[in-house]
């Protein structure tokens, strides 16, 4: 993270504006990142870009792959001009709502254009770029496999699949991945169009001065590329291949009964107590990965690291947990000599300790403070920017899993004396907009960077939130629709960046793209 003051804007991929019901890597972003330097912001934030699954609500948290990207966002129209398809295959359904994602819908569509542009490939033959990706992603032979295999066994988890292939015996791979040989191929086809896509986009965004934060959870999925493959990496039951234990944390401000989130826990150690070579090996590569596609990298549930909550499998809440030691200070190391220093966000939000505490400040990653957090308790609340020690620290309005500032303010369920609290602290004017007061109150902090919801920034109510943390239905579906990002809402932010000593210096370089 640099040194000088600056802010950007959190939308995720999924809710750009576009024509194919969801938001892509095309047109819709490309606008978005004209909006960003319009508006005088320096970073873009999304959330995690990987491949998502009904089952798991469509949650970018539940992700199939820790590497993968989602085959969702592939904008169709650079496959149209890539010569994979034809103008009249690109007919949209007329039913897409610019408002909310309707996955089921929306994956359809998706499977039908991807299944004509791998038929457009094969007839091209396979290209050296093609060939380079195959070879470059490590994790993609796996990763491709599994994906052929979860089709071929209608979605099921991997762990009920044959013995052969749970347990990844070699043979049965060598069988499979031969039966399945197109199936394989295609997939990778998939991932080769994503990040073929996504680094045209990040090089437009460097060159308009936008640095794009990304998001990993610290925890995957059970039925997930990593865990099939990287089965010695997590604390499972031999015989059947389920989590002994879960992850999760405990009661907090969002549920009474904490929350159980389900993923497998990590085996950090040996049972010789020596820390877990390939796990360690397993993060390398994801560290590595992430920080070749994105500039920053905010770990969700940091705390993590240095202690997790686990949860036996059979507990259907969270309440009946402990916390246990995690690899901590000599993680970390280990990561720092091998791959340098990471450029991480550490989110530090719950419960916090003097340990994770200082785990986040000996390697100098900013942690981060949410305005919505501050005024439930007295003067010495540590989200109040007046108790702000150090400039390196990130400011959040909101996040994905809080509602939005507007939604905050009507909600029955915030007390009023927070409400009252609030709007003394931001010198609030009756009738001032509140989720500029909180903007104002974020970009007049000592911290180097603010990081704004786009709906924070648009004004928006409830119904536009993205997720309700223990609910798993309904969320990620909020969309942005085009007109919202216009001239008069980018010159209104740019302003607030200019007075509080925001503006990002002038970008340098030929930008131009078709977009």
């Amino acid at each position: 993270m640099h040194n000088q003051r600056s802010s950007g804007v959190l939308l995720h991929l999924t809710s750009l504006p576009g024509s194919f019901g969801i938001g892509t890597l095309g047109h819709g972003a490309f606008e978005f990142i004209d909006f960003l330097e319009a508006a005088g912001q320096a970073h873009w934030q999304i959330l995690p870009y990987g491949t998502v699954s009904a089952i798991s609500g469509n949650s970018p948290y539940m992700s199939l792959s820790a590497f993968a990207g989602n085959p969702l966002l592939i904008d169709p129209a650079q496959l149209g001009e890539a010569g994979l398809l034809r103008r009249e295959q690109l007919e949209v359904p007329p039913d897409f709502s610019e408002y909310l994602v309707d996955f089921a819908a929306v994956r359809a569509f998706n499977e039908k254009i991807l299944a004509l542009a791998f038929q457009e490939f094969k007839r091209g033959g396979a290209s050296a770029p093609f060939a380079d990706f195959c070879q470059t992603m490590e994790w993609l032979d796996d990763y491709a496999l599994f994906m052929a295999l979860r089709e071929k066994f209608a979605a099921a988890p991997w762990f009920s699949w044959p013995d052969g292939l749970a347990s990844r015996e070699p043979a049965a791979l060598a069988q499979w991945r031969e039966t399945l040989a197109e199936r394989v191929i295609f997939h990778k086809f998939v991932q080769f169009c994503f990040f073929s896509q996504w680094r045209i986009l990040s090089d437009y965004a460097h060159c308009h001065g936008i640095r794009i934060i990304g998001d990993i959870p610290i925890y995957v999925a059970l039925d997930s590329a990593d865990v099939w493959a990287h089965q010695e990496c997590f604390l499972l039951d031999p015989e059947t291949g389920q989590p002994t234990h879960v992850a999760g944390v405990p009661p907090d401000y969002f549920s009474e009964t904490g929350q159980r989130w389900g993923n497998p826990l990590f085996k950090w150690y040996s049972e010789w107590g020596d820390i877990n070579v390939p796990l360690l090996a397993w993060w390398g590569q994801r560290f590595r990965h992430i920080c070749q596609t994105v500039d920053v990298v905010r770990i969700d549930h940091f705390r993590g690291f240095e202690a997790f909550w686990q949860i036996p499998a059979a507990e259907e809440t969270a309440v009946n947990g402990q916390w246990i030691k995690g690899p901590g200070l000599a993680f970390f190391s280990e990561m720092k000599k091998h791959l340098g220093d990471l450029p991480i966000i550490a989110e530090d939000l719950g419960v916090i300790t003097p340990e994770v505490e200082l785990l986040r400040d000996t390697f100098g990653f900013p942690g981060m403070k949410v305005l919505q957090f501050a005024f439930d308790s007295d003067e010495h609340n540590a989200y109040l920017p007046h108790n702000y020690s150090t400039v390196n620290c990130v400011v959040y309005t909101g996040t994905h899993d809080n509602d939005t500032t507007l939604g905050w303010y009507l909600s029955d369920t915030v007390m009023q004396a927070s409400k009252a609290k609030a709007m003394r602290y931001a010198h609030s004017r009756p009738g001032s907009p509140v989720h500029w007061d909180f903007i104002r109150l974020a970009y007049g902090s000592v911290a180097n960077l603010v990081i704004v919801p786009l709906q924070d920034v648009l004004g928006f109510g409830s119904d536009c939130r993205m997720n309700v943390p223990g609910t798993s239905q309904g969320n990620w579906r909020w969309r942005c629709a085009a007109r919202f990002l216009n001239d008069e809402t980018a010159l209104a932010l740019r302003d607030e960046a200019l007075f509080y000593n925001r503006l990002p210096s002038p970008p340098v370089g030929d930008c131009e793209r078709e977009k």
